[in-house]
């Protein structure tokens, strides 16, 4: 059993900044990519942000240059600095971990809401 506990949401005034957490606990032989997801009320689940096993990153043109995910592997956990914030970033951010333990599987982590006020 795998869980996937996020942390660092809440309430930002535009142009603040937030870093939200992810930690993957359980039985976990490896991890490979994580990832950060967001979904704004009434839309399509949408990727933010990734990392692969190797580092290499991937970001969303919407937040390139304000995002930047990063982990680290001996505490598997996947990280979301997020400067400049927007109105338009508010949103629930979901983490998916790519975890192999035994067989390969992604978990989404519980969810949290960032706000981001005008």
């Amino acid at each position: 059993q795998v869980q996937l506990v996020e942390t660092g949401g809440g309430l930002v005034q535009a142009g603040g900044s937030l870093r939200l957490s992810c930690a993957a606990s359980g039985s976990i032989f490896s991890i490979s990519a994580m990832a950060w997801f967001r979904q704004c009320t009434g839309k399509q689940r949408e990727l933010v942000a990734s990392i692969t096993g190797g580092g290499t990153t991937n970001y969303a043109d919407s937040v390139k240059g304000r995002f930047t995910i990063s982990r680290d592997n001996a505490k598997n956990t996947v990280y979301l600095r997020m400067n400049s914030l927007k109105p338009e970033d508010t949103a629930v951010y979901y983490c998916n971990v790519g975890v192999l333990a035994p067989l390969y599987r992604a978990y989404w982590g519980q969810g949290t809401q960032v706000t981001v006020s005008s």
